[in-house]
């Protein structure tokens, strides 16, 4: 009798997205089943953000919430205490630690090497990690074909998109100093070999990665000035401790039905409360977390623009905070002289001489010229989906397969993370994870949402009956 050909499911992309939800096909699949993890730059399991190999670099949440397995809310921790280092630590200092993106790196690494090469000779699972980049995706019988970069073709019954964040947006210029060795397009490559011993750094943006580039620079003790720039000149806001709010959200109040303006006028009533008490206004955009992606998803296409150009960058600050012994250092930088904020449009960028000379407008509409000796583009990934400069992306817009969302953010989903094809229908086997979502779900780029897609992408290809582990509200802020 012939045996059944398992199935096989191809994951594109080798960052948090991708490798948690190879891991899940691996450990929850009750069938002989074939994974195959593409992924290309950064370390399989790492992905950019945990690649790091900077101990200066922290994570932005605390170990708490920082299981990849939302089925096992400590996982994290208790992997911790297999480490020496972790292993004395008290309970609740150790809960509350933010621990250097490399260990987490560690962490996500060690689960993908005990799926990938078991050492139970009874795995049914066939799990492989390829290095190669897939520029093509098209369908074949009642799968698809994969064309890789090395010119091999591989085929599967199901692919997960896991590509995670672009590059960058190119600035005004940018073409004018491509090759120029004062200027990094892309701060998640190795720009450290290219810092100068003499004049400013300029940093343009003011959100994590330009902290991460803060923090670095001052690991070194480099000497000059560091300058960073964005139009609001807001700087990430430091993790904080609070008290269990129980007013917001009102039991009363379905945050969803409220609208744009009716959200904004509530959480402006709270935080004017909390202000009054003496407590951080924060914790209202906390409390907001578990009901962030169906708020979201209830806005209109007009509100949800409004929102990016009114709020997001307020949000953003507040959401997306640091690690107390991170904010020090900067406010320290801030204080001393050795970091400047310049509240500013940066309308272009062009060379001069050994120079980058990055082009300023404020509101007033003055303009000025900051002279870089060396120039990185820290804006923040680039989120207009119909330009990525993904080759796959791209063939997937123009062969029908996919399209992108309403906002134009990133790629059109079912609610069970099924692509939506040009025509409408849904496709019969692409799904898709990650910040390609954040045109959907907004709340689409940190750990405590992306291991429930993982988990719940998983589960929808295997067909398993089980709903996701329904999880306890992340609360960021220290109770």
């Amino acid at each position: 009798m012939t045996t059944p050909r398992p199935q096989h499911v191809a994951v594109i992309g080798g960052g948090f997205s991708g490798t948690m939800t190879a891991v899940n096909l691996a450990r929850l699949s009750p069938a002989p089943l074939r994974v195959t993890l593409f992924n290309h730059g950064s370390p399989t399991g790492r992905g950019i953000a945990y690649g790091t190999r900077r101990p200066e670099h922290l994570l932005n949440v605390a170990t708490r919430n920082m299981s990849a397995l939302p089925d096992h809310p400590n996982h994290f921790l208790d992997w911790l205490r297999t480490r020496t280092e972790y292993a004395g630590v008290p309970e609740a200092e150790l809960r509350e630690t933010f621990m250097p993106r490399r260990v987490y790196g560690d962490y996500l690494r060690g689960l993908t090497q005990h799926y990938a090469k078991p050492v139970d000779p009874r795995a049914g699972v066939e799990f492989a990690v390829i290095g190669d980049e897939v520029l093509a995706l098209e369908a074949a019988g009642d799968g698809a074909r994969l064309r890789l970069a090395g010119g091999a073709t591989l085929d599967a019954d199901k692919v997960v998109l896991a590509t995670g964040n672009e590059p960058p947006a190119d600035l005004p210029g940018s073409d004018t100093v491509a090759r120029h060795a004062a200027w990094c397009a892309n701060p998640w490559l190795d720009w450290e070999t290219r810092i100068p011993a003499a004049g400013d750094i300029v940093l343009l943006g003011t959100g994590l990665t330009t902290v991460d580039a803060i923090i670095t620079l001052l690991a070194l003790d480099w000497p000059g000035t560091i300058h960073a720039v964005s139009r609001n000149g807001l700087l990430p806001e430091s993790h904080f401790k609070g008290v269990d709010d129980p007013h917001f959200p009102p039991a009363s109040v379905d945050l969803a039905t409220l609208g744009l303006a009716g959200l904004v006028r509530l959480v402006g009533e709270h935080c004017a409360r909390l202000r009054t008490a003496g407590l951080n206004p924060a914790m209202v955009v906390d409390k907001m977390r578990p009901h962030t992606q169906r708020v979201w998803g209830a806005f209109t296409d007009a509100e949800r623009r409004e929102f990016i150009a009114k709020h997001a960058a307020r949000w953003n600050v507040l959401r997306h905070r640091i690690a107390p012994s991170i904010h020090r250092q900067v406010a320290g930088a801030l204080e001393s002289g050795r970091l400047k904020i310049t509240r500013a449009a940066i309308t272009g960028v062009k060379p001069l001489g050994a120079k980058i000379g990055v082009e300023l407008q404020d509101r007033a509409g003055a303009t000025t010229l900051l002279e870089a000796a060396l120039a990185i583009n820290c804006t923040g990934p680039h989120t207009r989906f119909s330009a990525t400069r993904s080759p796959l992306l791209q063939q997937l817009l123009s062969s029908g397969l996919a399209q992108p969302d309403s906002m134009d953010m990133g790629i059109r989903v079912e609610p069970d993370f099924t692509v939506v094809e040009r025509s409408g229908q849904r496709s019969s086997f692409l799904h898709a994870i990650g910040p390609l979502l954040r045109g959907t779900l907004w709340e689409s780029v940190a750990v405590p949402e992306l291991r429930g897609q993982a988990l719940r992408v998983a589960q929808t290809l295997l067909d398993a009956g089980a709903p996701a582990p329904a999880e306890a509200a992340v609360i960021e802020y220290q109770i």
